[in-house]
């Protein structure tokens, strides 16, 4: 068993491993764009990584790296509209910087694309 000290060290280390790769940090001031999917009530009774059941209507998004709990504003590129939702999920690997709930795709407007262009701006915890 690691004591304290051990796990301030490894805790050190990942976030200075991330900040080395690019990705994206608490109070990160520029914003990241890419491409937005969203997935639905097929993964209902499930649960996210973070241990949550998985509730398709929540404005809830999977992320690769940003903690679970941090809330992020997801912005449409292509209409203007935002929504801001709590990451809860890991995101699998492909092009995708954000997987949103539908509930959070409703309200960005993405439904019918599937997919769409969003800036994430990530707001804290």
């Amino acid at each position: 068993m690691l004591n304290p000290c051990s796990w301030y060290q490894i805790l050190g280390g990942m976030m200075l491993v991330t900040a080395t790769l690019g990705m994206p940090q608490l109070g990160q001031a520029e914003p990241l764009q890419g491409l937005a999917s969203w997935y639905g009530s097929g993964f209902g009774g499930g649960y996210t990584a973070s241990g949550e059941p998985f509730n398709a209507k929540a404005l809830t998004a999977a992320h690769r790296s940003l903690p679970f709990g941090t809330q992020v504003r997801v912005t449409n590129l292509d209409n203007g509209r935002s929504v801001i939702v709590t990451i809860n999920d890991r995101l699998g690997h492909g092009g995708r910087v954000i997987d949103l709930s539908a509930g959070a795709a409703y309200a960005l407007d993405m439904v019918r694309a599937g997919i769409a262009q969003v800036r994430l701006d990530v707001l804290g915890r």
